[in-house]
């Protein structure tokens, strides 16, 4: 049997629908769709504000704001002793190279809260020698002891005591005195020098310094990252507010005017990149000319290597001459893509100019961004609080540092008013009890962990939810304006809040739906980029088939099998997911061809 000439059988598509002239934009006799999907999603909405509450009722953000002492005070704290000592320093800072500060997230020395960085070399065997001459001495060196101690005198006795062995020339960073390092002539100084001696009279390598350094920040750069974009955001945010809105306006006054200037604005828009690629293909010339006869600038890019300094390939004549093809083969490009796809763009001008009558007559799409923007911030805020909240949930807990090997007390709790007079200090001499972490030994704070990574879960699926929300919201509004067969007169009243009540009424199950498969993936692919970025180097296997899942996951993220947007995955992978490539309407023409 042969197709009817000019369509398809009416068995596969139905008897054509008859025209109604009252009929106004979308159907409004429907049903909700997903609905245990959305059940879920409300469920999980009402445990995250548990969550939420949990934390806040458990947490204390100071502990995360301020950097914590020995003796679990905060640095800087108003109203505290430490209210005007706001950096943390550390007594021995070369025993932070210590494998143990991987493993307790803790260096094994004493740290104590100051107002200022030492900004001189000195131990306390020199400032009793100096002593002895200058009275003064004593009064820079006790600010860096601990509290208590004034025994300018005192033999040494290693036994944890007495202050600070080593103190070199440090700056403030991260509020935290780290080690000012420079590099000189390719060989790294502290204050000029290369070695220094380290209190037990060992001379020891500035190396030694950056390597107890890196121990730290490897424990500071999440959190301190944090703090800062927030701090940034703090002081910043009146001016990105200003900048928002004057990005706003500009944006309205481009879309109003395209209604008018859609073809101008888009072949000046279309011209201008021509004249630019054009002046920049007789710039090339113009350099690749006068560069003609200078010494050394017909050398080749090969004979020189590679070089940092990039203007060192500015003098060469291949150089411009390579810009310049490169150019004139975009500007043909260009071109030829205009000649020939000349209908196309008329049909993108054709569209330009109804979406900006679309938006002339539906003026409220204009601000619902705004709504997202304010939903989105809410999500994000939420999770930043809550997740600040669970990190400093509990407790003060001390735990046993020892940088003897065989301690046996090592990493065990202790009761730092107590541990003096314990047996510990014996059998381990310097050992010390130190403040390790905040936390506890109930259900909750065992499992903090966990509650963390639902915490990341359910923002990823709020934040698509949001998007996808503000998606199926503007989509319903310029449906009722497409539908409308009389435009404006036709346009349903309030088509954007009647498309977004719609959108949650009837659709918050299928947009939790899709929304919850997004989260997912990108749940899995921030785990996977974690981890890529701890094992980078150490595994080549690992790190290949990491990447190779990694793009898989972006694929289905970003992909959704149309024309524009088809899967990158392999077919028998596809066929496995279900998945599915839309051919483009020629190939389905061809396709009806091969089988008549």
């Amino acid at each position: 049997m042969t197709r009817p000439k000019g369509g398809y059988y009416k068995a596969e598509l139905g008897e054509p629908h008859k025209f109604d002239p009252t009929f106004r934009g979308p159907v409004h006799h429907r049903g909700c769709t997903d609905v245990l999907c959305c059940v879920i999603f409300v469920i999980v909405i009402l445990g995250y504000i548990v969550l939420g509450t949990v934390a806040w009722m458990h947490g204390d953000p100071r502990k995360v704001v301020y950097p914590t002492d020995s003796y679990g005070q905060f640095c800087g704290q108003q109203g505290t002793p430490n209210a005007n000592k706001a950096i943390l320093f550390y007594f021995n800072i070369l025993q932070c190279a210590n494998p143990t500060v991987l493993i307790n997230l803790q260096c094994p020395t004493t740290q104590l809260c100051v107002s200022k960085c030492p900004d001189r070399f000195a131990t306390y065997i020199d400032m009793q020698y100096n002593y002895r001459r200058n009275k003064s001495y004593w009064e820079y060196y006790k600010q860096f002891c601990k509290p208590g101690f004034n025994y300018p005198d005192k033999v040494p006795c290693g036994d944890g005591r007495v202050s600070a062995r080593t103190k070199t020339l440090f700056n403030p960073f991260l509020q935290r005195c780290f080690p000012d390092f420079i590099t000189r002539n390719g060989t790294l100084t502290v204050a000029n020098q290369t070695s220094f001696k380290d209190g037990h009279g060992k001379i020891r390598s500035v190396v030694d310094l950056r390597d107890a350094a890196n121990g730290i920040t490897s424990l500071l750069d999440a959190k301190e990252v944090g703090i800062k974009i927030f701090e940034d955001y703090a002081s910043s945010w009146f001016w990105i507010l200003i900048g928002l809105v004057i990005s706003m306006l500009v944006s309205l006054i481009f879309i109003l005017l395209l209604r008018f200037t859609a073809g101008i604005l888009f072949w000046m828009v279309i011209f201008g990149v021509i004249a630019a690629v054009g002046y920049g293909i007789w710039h090339c010339y113009w350099e690749y000319s006068s560069l003609k006869g200078k010494p050394d600038s017909d050398i080749t890019i090969s004979d020189i290597g590679f070089q940092t300094d990039f203007r060192v390939y500015l003098q060469l004549r291949q150089t411009w001459l390579i810009f310049m093809i490169s150019l004139a083969v975009i500007e043909a490009i260009i071109i030829l893509v205009l000649i020939f796809l000349r209908n196309r763009v008329r049909i993108a001008i054709a569209l330009l100019k109804e979406g900006s009558k679309a938006i002339g007559c539906i003026m409220s799409t204009l601000f619902y961004p705004i709504i997202t923007f304010l939903l989105l911030a809410i999500c994000i805020a939420y999770w930043a609080v809550t997740a600040v909240f669970l990190a400093s949930s509990g407790d003060a807990v001390y735990k046993v540092m020892s940088t003897l090997p065989n301690c046996k007390y090592t990493n065990l709790t202790c009761d730092p008013e107590t541990f003096s007079q314990s047996n510990v200090t014996k059998l381990c001499p310097g050992s010390q009890c130190t403040f390790a972490f905040y936390g506890g030994e109930s259900l909750y704070h065992r499992y903090i962990f966990v509650l963390q990574l639902c915490n990341l879960l359910v923002f990823l699926w709020l934040v698509n939810f949001t998007i996808a929300l503000g998606q199926c919201t503007l989509a319903g509004a310029f449906a009722s304006y497409y539908w409308a067969l009389r435009k404006p007169a036709d346009i349903p009243p309030c088509p954007l809040a009647s498309s977004f009540g719609r959108a949650l009424r009837y659709h918050t199950g299928s947009l939790a739906f899709g929304a919850l498969i997004l989260s997912i993936v990108q749940f899995v692919r921030i785990i996977l980029e974690y981890l890529d970025h701890k094992l980078k180097g150490i595994n080549h296997i690992f790190i290949f088939k990491n990447t190779l899942f990694l793009c898989f996951l972006l694929d289905l993220e970003k992909n959704d099998g149309s024309v524009f947007r088809p899967y990158y995955m392999g077919s028998s992978l596809r066929a496995i997911l279900n998945k599915k490539n839309h051919k483009r309407p020629e190939e389905k023409k061809k396709g009806r061809q091969q089988k008549k």
